[in-house]
């Protein structure tokens, strides 16, 4: 069973920027493409950010300037850079890996942005 775990998540004030992680248990070459979702309070889960297998990424338009995907391979992590974070930006952060036939997901991490 493949497992991911994300960190990196807490409390910034506006206009901050901070790193997610998110683990998996095996090589990240297994997956055709990881992403990171978000889901507030109240509000459906939705897709932040893609990235594939040869490293293409894909933000949706509310974060396309300000957050950034990246991947290390030999650490089997990918990575969401979020920068000018804003209040609104308050959610729970999980990652996904997705083969040709399963997805998996992470158990999430809490980003808080407020002053």
């Amino acid at each position: 069973q493949v497992q991911l775990v994300e960190s990196g998540g807490g409390l910034v004030p506006p206009g901050g920027p901070l790193r997610l992680s998110c683990a998996a248990s095996e090589s990240i070459f297994r997956f055709l493409v990881m992403g990171w979702y978000r889901q507030a309070p109240g509000k459906e889960r939705e897709l932040v950010a893609r990235i594939s297998i040869g490293g293409r990424t894909h933000n949706v338009y509310s974060v396309k300037v300000r957050f950034t995907s990246s991947r290390d391979n030999a650490k089997n992590t990918v990575y969401l850079k979020m920068d000018h974070l804003k209040p609104e930006d308050t959610a729970v952060y999980y990652c996904d890996a997705v083969t040709g036939s399963d997805t998996y997901w992470g158990q999430g991490t809490q980003v808080t942005v407020s002053s």
